[in-house]
């Protein structure tokens, strides 16, 4: 890890491409990394992966960062509950002069592991406030940030929305029958990842439904995958009554099927300029003309076919579990649909 002098610094932090990465909490550092935006283009995530080998972090003591930072930009915020076409949402903020779209950057994965090995609650929120101050730093005069998190960092929106009480959000979800297909077909992995996130969840005490936390283990993947969906969707509702106006929710089929409505009405909503024109230029990109993880040629009908696909060859066993997380959903008035929906 290289590490640079004050001239360095204040250079590197006046270029919103210099991306704050990492937080090291052992060094109280962040580890800055030079993504251009052709480079944003090309990957699906801000991750070490995304980026290959190529990039050198520098490391930049937390204090130095700040103290050298410009002002930020107006930031605002997609939060969601994973495969429900957020990737591809975020990229249709990549409008140069307008907005730029962060894919999941890793600052919010460190704080919750720092969260979760006893970092005490000031602490957190000083970073927090911080990481918020690097990753809004304009790429242009005049552009907005909009953040995508990973949803294992949803139980810091809290915070998030109360640290920017100027920021605006959408809570992204895909329908309960689409998310379980998405697990389904990703077959194994995507059965290992529901029961990860479902450990995430109960360590931050979102779970609540109801089941003796003994017989989760007695439970199907797709249940597994199910209860996830529940409870985070409960967060969703309780996050939008009480954040109120400030943010609204949406269905990820709605998005699919109108993408040039559903994207003007969010660009209003966080108050981005000229929203009709921009919207309807924006869906004659090749952002909804390519897959939004590989970059491969991928149309609406593309994915309409895979999701059939999947849900024929799980067709059984998801009925079943829809079934079953539905009783649930009534029993626990957690809903379907969230409400404040565009």
């Amino acid at each position: 890890m290289a590490k640079i002098d004050p001239p360095q610094i204040d250079q590197m932090m006046s270029d919103a491409a210099w991306l704050a990465h990492r937080y090291d909490a052992s060094r109280d550092a962040f580890h800055m990394v030079h993504i251009s935006r052709t480079h944003h283009r090309k990957v699906p995530f801000l991750t070490d992966e995304g980026f290959g080998k190529s990039l050198r972090p520098f490391e930049v003591p937390r204090s130095a960062a700040i103290a050298h930072a410009p002002s930020p930009g107006p930031v605002h915020f997609i939060f969601h509950s994973a495969f429900c076409c957020s990737t591809l949402l975020v990229s249709a903020f990549d409008a140069a002069g307008m907005s730029m779209g962060l894919k999941e950057p890793m600052l919010f994965n460190d704080i919750s592991g720092w969260r979760h090995r006893g970092a005490q609650g000031p602490q957190v929120a000083r970073v927090l406030d911080e990481s918020l101050h690097l990753l809004a730093r304009p790429f242009s005069p005049g552009e907005a940030i909009i953040i995508k998190p990973s949803n294992i960092a949803n139980p810091l929106i809290p915070a998030i929305m109360a640290l920017r009480a100027e920021a605006r959000a959408v809570f992204l979800y895909a329908p309960l029958p689409d998310y379980l297909i998405s697990i389904a077909r990703k077959a194994m992995w995507g059965r290992l990842w529901v029961r990860d996130l479902l450990g995430k969840l109960l360590a931050e005490g979102m779970v609540d439904l109801g089941i003796d936390p003994k017989d989760y283990l007695g439970l199907t993947d797709l249940q597994v995958a199910a209860v996830g969906w529940l409870a985070q969707q409960a967060q969703f509702r309780d996050l939008l009554l009480r954040i109120g106006a400030r943010a609204v929710g949406l269905n990820s089929e709605i998005f699919v099927r109108n993408p040039a409505h559903s994207l003007e009405t969010l660009y209003q909503h966080f108050q981005l300029p000229d929203a009709v024109n921009a919207a309807k230029a924006m869906v004659e990109t090749d952002v909804f003309r390519r897959n939004s993880k590989t970059g491969d040629a991928f149309s609406a009908k593309d994915r309409s076919d895979a999701v059939r696909d999947g849900r024929d060859v799980h067709a059984g066993e998801i009925e079943k579990v829809e079934h079953w997380a539905k009783e649930i959903a009534v029993r626990c008035a957690i809903p379907l649909d969230l409400p404040q929906t565009l």
